[in-house]
């Protein structure tokens, strides 16, 4: 059972294993709040994971530890695990979704810990970790659904209260629940007046939907670039925690959650994994009622793949009107791309790429189509540029 003793003890427990992290405030982030940043991006492993894996192995019997660990997870609990196994000198078995990015992998192994690639998602992952359980006596290790594990991500609504006891609001990422449901029960345990807010992705909005039902539900399926909270059903544990103590939970998109990453580069100089900037995303974005509050939003991992990093940038840049492509229709002749330069480059934008190609069937036989790329400052530019082009006679395609 979840109680602030555990909670206590799980936070002294944990001191040789993990460092507290900063709380960091961020004035640009959401100008009518006062935005502070809990960087556990920066944790040991990457993730606030840690804290769970390395508290509950720490209360295994011997005969537990003896039989060796399993665990299953998109990444983060997998690396808690494996760190917490390999300081204890226990063998870890992690199962693993066979698209869990690259970097998240890797780093799993380099812990020393089996690793098991599934096809599928977390849940596919979890169902395999079971059956690997069953066969061989592993001592299984779960993500979220565990007090042990939700007393370690409890900790972190201890260092909150200690860091900034007057904050009126805390967002926190939700995908199985076990990070929320420790915190929340902290901070009403500790702090009743202070407001719990929990967010999830649109495309896996598990937690939300069995709050809404009030029952636990299980998604048909669970698509976000968010993986460490691509879960499709909660548990049941977190569950009745996140029904006593959250007091809201909103779903942010795809585009937010991009824009979010790069904002939190760009401004903060911090690396978060999808996962963990969707609590800036709403912030953000206004998904919730913290105008001229104090609050603090929980970045709860930075493990996020340099591929995937670089398609979230771009994205990023799009959603936030910092980039745009334009589609012009020239006749072609001379000097026409020398205006259509000197128009961006009189309204400041700035040009990436060009694609010149000539008119398809169709269309006229003199034609031809320009489609640019530009780097721009935002949407507003966007529409300076092309009421611009606009007035200097040139077509734009939609």
């Amino acid at each position: 059972m979840l109680t602030l003793d555990k909670i206590y003890h799980a936070s002294f427990t944990l001191k040789k294993y993990i460092r507290p992290t900063d709380l960091i405030h961020a004035p640009k982030i959401c100008p009518d709040s006062e935005i502070y940043l809990k960087t556990e991006n920066l944790q040991i492993t990457g993730s606030f994971k840690v804290r769970g894996a390395c508290y509950k192995i720490s209360q295994l019997t011997e005969e537990e530890r003896s039989k060796g660990v399993i665990a299953c997870s998109a990444g983060n609990h997998a690396q808690g695990v494996a760190m917490a196994a390999a300081i204890n000198n226990i063998k870890a078995l992690i199962c693993l979704p066979d698209g869990a990015p690259i970097s998240k992998v890797e780093a799993t192994k380099s812990y020393g810990a089996e690793v098991c690639l599934v096809e599928g998602g977390y849940d596919e992952a979890y169902a395999k970790a079971l059956e690997l359980q069953a066969e061989r006596g592993y001592t299984f290790i779960h993500p979220f659904d565990d007090d042990d594990v939700i007393a370690g991500q409890g900790t972190i609504g201890l260092e909150l209260l200690e860091s900034l006891p007057d904050m009126d609001a805390v967002i926190v990422p939700i995908g199985g629940g076990g990070l929320i449901s420790g915190i929340a029960y902290v901070i009403k345990s500790l702090k009743p007046d202070v407001k719990v807010y929990g967010v999830q992705a649109s495309g896996a909005p598990s937690m939300k939907t069995s709050l809404k039902e009030k029952k636990v539900c299980c998604l048909s399926h669970a698509n976000t670039i968010a993986d460490g909270i691509a879960v499709k059903q909660p548990g049941e544990i977190t569950f009745d925690l996140c029904s006593k103590y959250v007091d809201e939970i909103v779903t942010v998109t795809e585009d937010e959650i991009s824009t979010a990453i790069l904002t939190l580069i760009e401004q903060q100089k911090l690396i978060a994994e999808g996962a963990g900037a969707v609590a800036v995303a709403a912030a953000m974005f206004g998904k919730l009622p913290i105008k001229g509050k104090k609050v603090v939003c929980l970045i709860s991992g930075g493990n996020i793949d340099v591929t995937i990093l670089s398609r979230i940038i771009k994205r990023g840049l799009l959603t936030s009107g910092r980039s745009c492509s334009l589609n012009i229709e020239l006749i072609d002749k001379p000097g026409q791309l020398k205006g259509v330069s000197q128009i961006i480059a009189d309204c400041g934008g700035n040009v990436i790429s060009i694609h010149h190609e000539r008119s398809n069937e169709g269309s006229d036989i003199n034609g031809c189509f320009l489609r640019i790329e530009l780097e721009t400052r935002n949407y507003e530019h966007i529409l300076e540029i092309r009421k611009a082009l606009t007035e200097g006679g040139f077509k734009l395609q939609d």
